[in-house]
């Protein structure tokens, strides 16, 4: 049973303390729509979609309202297209994600999350004519977003579509450039991706998901912070990092909590089954709802000063055990997000040189994804991008996690200069990109060989 202090605290978190519902996400199967027909996998698709989401977005208004708690976003994924239209042509890709893009509007929802290939061990014609359709694709859209896995532990790390990834996100920031490669921010980078991730960009319905599901992601940074500075305001220097640790694995499981109530009721209403909650700290660009304050908050004068690595790992891993002990149900990445442009403290750090890409890298080996919406200058050769991105699969390769990159290469802009994405997405400064070439590795193709302790299972 709660008790009364438990149930306070939890509504001052709602009251005060920006913790919010970030997404009821619902994932479909789209692989029973698969057709060599346009027009046929169209009227498909269309009639999934409405019949399962037409409702959505009122239902989690409904749930929210009764529990007083927000659902800041409601999402759809589907199954990867580059598998589900394996056969379909470049253009064709174009048409199946303006499709999307109207199936999400006319659900209402804010993003549908799919529109990508897993080529971990190699491409397929239509894995490859998907990735080359991007460009146009998320041009044309507003609503979906694409995710390419492109390396796992049991396979190894494919260098053939690293390569091509990089000279995309060129591709994309470029066909966007009005927007300050605005597309980028829609497309992300994976290594060891999960299939049950309600978080965009890399949301997706995996293989061997149910026909329809529902997942909830809950972010609360504004919480965690807010539970730490109580304790410091009490007790000052006598606060220890152990007992950091266990305010914040305890906050984790109430906030897990109210997530899944939220998401099993949703699910319930939907007559769906409840798939995951996905206790992701995903800061927003607002003040007191950062990842970044966090650090601060324990004792460090700014993300990225010395001891943020750890004062990272110590954050995700007591995030996971309070999560793990809430739910049975806790799956996507679950953990702490360090997306640059969407969390004030952490584009504040970045601005001023005092947090920079490398020691980005060094903090995803133990974060719950990567190296996330970091703007650098727009004539960042593509081979050097590659080379970030084979840097960030090796980390989650060797260290069986899941990484990513979403890097946005702001055209016309150089270091110091400001890009805008608005909304949720934030804005940050173009940080510089160390100087050299990958230029010689990355042409030669091929595939990083899975690590020796891969095949210990």
């Amino acid at each position: 049973m709660l008790t009364e202090r438990e149930v306070t605290s939890t509504i001052d978190m709602l009251r005060s303390e920006h913790l919010d519902v970030r997404t009821i996400t619902l994932g479909l199967n789209l692989f029973d729509c698969a057709s060599d027909n346009f027009d046929t996998f169209a009227y498909r698709v269309r009639s999934k979609i409405n019949r399962h989401a037409k409702n959505l977005v009122s239902i989690c208004n409904e749930v929210g309202d009764r529990y007083g708690i927000p659902v800041v976003n409601k999402r759809i994924t589907v199954s990867p297209i580059g598998t589900v239209c394996a056969g379909y042509s470049r253009d064709q890709m174009v048409k199946v994600c303006k499709l999307l893009d109207e199936c999400a509007e006319d659900a209402g929802v804010d993003f549908l999350g799919g529109f990508g290939a897993l080529v971990e061990k190699g491409i397929t014609p239509g894995e490859k004519n998907l990735i080359d359709a991007l460009p146009e694709a998320l041009n044309i859209t507003n609503h979906v977003c694409s995710s390419i896995n492109v390396g796992r532990t049991r396979t190894g790390i494919n260098m053939d579509a690293v390569k091509l990834m990089g000279q995309r996100v060129l591709d994309v920031a470029n066909m966007t450039a009005d927007r300050d490669g605005l597309g980028c921010c829609k497309l992300v980078i994976f290594c060891n991706i999960p299939e049950d991730v309600p978080f965009m960009a890399g949301g997706y319905l995996g293989v061997g998901e149910a026909d329809a599901v529902i997942s909830v992601g809950v972010s609360g940074p504004g919480v965690v912070k807010k539970a730490i500075d109580r304790a410091v305001r009490r007790r000052g220097e006598k606060v220890s990092i152990t007992e950091i640790a266990e305010i914040i694995k305890n906050t984790a499981f109430k906030v897990t909590r109210v997530g899944e109530l939220i998401g099993t009721e949703v699910a319930q209403r939907m007559n769906l089954p409840f798939g995951v909650a996905d206790l992701s700290l995903a800061p927003t660009p607002e003040v007191g709802d950062s990842v970044g304050e966090i650090f601060q908050s324990v004792g460090l004068s700014s993300i990225g000063a010395p001891g943020s690595t750890a004062v990272l790992a110590m954050l995700n891993d007591a995030v996971k055990k309070g999560g793990v002990f809430a739910s049975s149900s806790v799956g996507g990445l679950s953990g702490a997000f360090i997306p640059v442009s969407e969390d004030a403290a952490i584009a504040s750090a970045a601005a001023s040189g005092r947090l920079t890409l490398e020691k980005l890298e060094a903090m995803t080996c133990v974060c719950s994804v990567g190296l996330d919406m970091i703007a650098i200058p727009g004539d960042t050769p593509a081979d050097v991008i590659s080379g970030i991105i084979a840097d960030e699969c090796a980390i989650g390769m060797i260290n069986a996690k899941t990484t990513a990159v979403r890097l946005i290469p702001v055209p016309g802009k150089k270091v110091g200069e400001r890009a805008e994405f608005g909304g949720l997405l934030g804005g940050a400064d173009i940080m510089p990109v160390q100087q050299g070439s990958a230029a010689g590795f990355i042409n030669r193709g091929g595939r990083i060989p899975a690590p020796i302790h891969s095949f210990k299972n």
